[in-house]
């Protein structure tokens, strides 16, 4: 399955156009390779993706076309979650 679609299946971001904005910034790695948002994202795979403030790095469990809300969460699996500490006050 492709990256963006991915993404938005399991809802760890709620639209595919701006999934595909994040991975062609580079912000997502698939097994420590930069990864485009066509790239194939299978069962086992790591990924960390880079958000503003924020590293979430998961492992993907399961793979499917749709998903209800609730099964969303089953897709995944958070390893970790790092915040940046934003000293500009």
């Amino acid at each position: 399955m492709r990256l963006d679609k991915f993404l938005k299946v399991s809802r760890i971001i709620k639209r595919r156009p701006v999934a595909k904005q994040i991975s062609d910034q580079k912000r997502i790695t698939i097994n420590g390779k930069v990864a485009k948002s066509s790239s194939d994202v299978a069962i086992g795979d790591t990924l960390v993706i880079n958000f503003g403030n924020k590293t979430l790095t998961l492992k993907v469990r399961d793979i499917k076309d749709t998903t209800k809300k609730d099964e969303a969460e089953d897709l995944y699996e958070i390893v970790s979650e790092d915040y940046k500490e934003d000293y500009r006050m």
